[in-house]
């Protein structure tokens, strides 16, 4: 069984996680009553800022219209297996693609690996000093402060920081710490706001907010590589469905992520 898999089944049984449930619930019924759209997609919250432009462009083009529901992906993972009606997910780690799949849930030929990511350190502000990762105490540059982070035992960003941190030896000392949200977004809010000095976040995020500073970039070999994969649900590939799949993968999409700080699997 691989590392991203054990992390996902053990998020399963968190305490944490299992609290989410009622709320996961509540959001497929929401979800549930709305009208239906020609697509909807079920997107990791780190993607938003990116894939709202991609959408837009490709309603422009198309006509046809895409609703985007943004969350953390266990959350997300959760809601299709209650029934929400998505069309399309994309996880920000293989682990809860690999679930759904599974679960038989996702329609394997339509799995693609769409996007790639880094994971960095951040400061509130806009001109913070820069830190090694190597060499400083980042417990006792928190002092009193706390470390924003998602979820760690559920969410991938959560999941690649702890073991990014455990990889440096940070993890033991900074983990009483650690501040704990739903996604990625929540953590990159809480150190933008200044309730958290210092987050760990993707490097998409922090590029989508001014109000921080990357101060320090994990090294690639500290955590598993970071990929996004994307599918259709299964028994709901339409036309719709597979064009906006294909459409993600187009030139003009790719110059979207990119521009975004996203990095593309094979280029």
């Amino acid at each position: 069984m691989s590392a991203c898999l054990t992390s996902v089944l053990n998020a399963l049984a968190s305490p944490v996680f299992r609290r989410s449930l009622a709320v996961a619930w509540v959001l497929v019924l929401s979800l549930a009553g709305q009208s239906q759209a020609d697509i909807t997609v079920f997107a990791a919250a780190s993607t938003k800022t990116a894939l709202d432009e991609a959408a837009t462009a490709f309603e422009e083009r198309t006509g046809l219209q895409v609703t985007l529901s943004y969350a953390g992906s266990p959350a997300l993972a959760r809601q299709i297996q209650l029934g929400a009606p998505a069309d399309i997910f994309i996880s920000a780690n293989p682990g809860w693609m690999d679930v759904l799949q599974q679960d038989g849930l996702t329609d394997p030929a339509t799995r693609q690996d769409l996007l790639s990511n880094r994971l960095v350190l951040i400061a509130h502000g806009d001109n913070a000093p820069l830190l090694d990762l190597e060499t400083s105490d980042l417990a006792q540059v928190l002092g009193d402060g706390r470390l924003a982070m998602a979820l760690v035992d559920a969410v991938p960003a959560g999941i690649y920081g702890k073991a990014a941190l455990a990889s440096l030896a940070q993890w033991p000392a900074v983990e009483p710490k650690v501040a704990q949200t739903t996604n990625v977004r929540a953590a990159l809010a809480l150190v933008a706001s200044g309730e958290a000095p210092l987050g760990v976040v993707y490097a998409t995020d922090a590029a989508a907010s001014p109000a921080v500073s990357v101060v320090a970039a994990f090294p690639q070999g500290s955590h598993p590589e970071i990929v996004y994969p994307a599918a259709a649900i299964a028994d709901r590939e339409g036309t719709g469905t597979q064009a906006f799949l294909d459409f993600l993968r187009s030139p003009a999409v790719m110059e979207i992520f990119e521009r975004h700080g996203f990095g593309v699997p094979g280029r």
